[in-house]
């Protein structure tokens, strides 16, 4: 995975460079905003709804690896709905998740859509397969869909963090 805290250089041209850089730009500023948080913080929830900065973690995980693997990739994944608490409409987190196995599994999912978005053209359409069994969407949709998804995300945990101890985003 690219780290890259600073926002990326206005003067990219390249469409793919922009999805990229954008990308590894908010999945750094995710891992950021979790530094910090102590094992109570990570997994405690401060909102109605129950999530959790870790759980938000894994969420981002497994969109990823849907989007990118199952989707694009029609590689058979097994659980790709594994952050769903079967039993609420939250995100599951499990006694064994923590931050440095999520991140190393965020690490090893981004450099994989790094890999792969490097070697295809924003046209080309996901394999059918996978995710997706009729009209499957460009590879260029899905890093746009992807961008979409962090940046919500994390402006999410910008407010969890501002609750939680003050800190403030960007």
């Amino acid at each position: 995975m690219t780290e890259l805290r600073d926002e990326p250089p206005r003067s990219l041209e390249d469409p793919r460079d922009i999805l990229l850089q954008q990308l590894s730009y908010y999945r750094a500023t995710l891992l950021a905003k979790l530094d910090g948080l102590s094992p109570d913080q990570l997994t405690g929830s401060i909102l109605p709804s129950g999530w959790s900065p870790l759980g938000l973690l894994k969420h981002l995980v497994f969109v990823e690896r849907r989007w990118m693997q199952w989707g694009f990739e029609a590689e058979q994944v097994a659980d790709p709905w594994g952050d769903h608490d079967p039993d609420s409409e939250g995100w599951l987190v499990a006694p064994e998740d923590s931050v440095a196995e999520l991140t190393a599994r965020l690490a090893e999912i981004a450099g994989r859509t790094e890999a792969v978005a490097s070697q295809a053209e924003l046209t080309e359409r996901a394999r059918l397969g996978g995710r997706f069994s009729s009209e499957p969407p460009t590879l260029g949709w899905i890093l746009a869909h992807l961008l979409q998804e962090y940046a919500r995300h994390v402006g999410h945990l910008d407010v969890v963090r501002e609750l939680i101890d003050g800190q403030i985003g960007e």
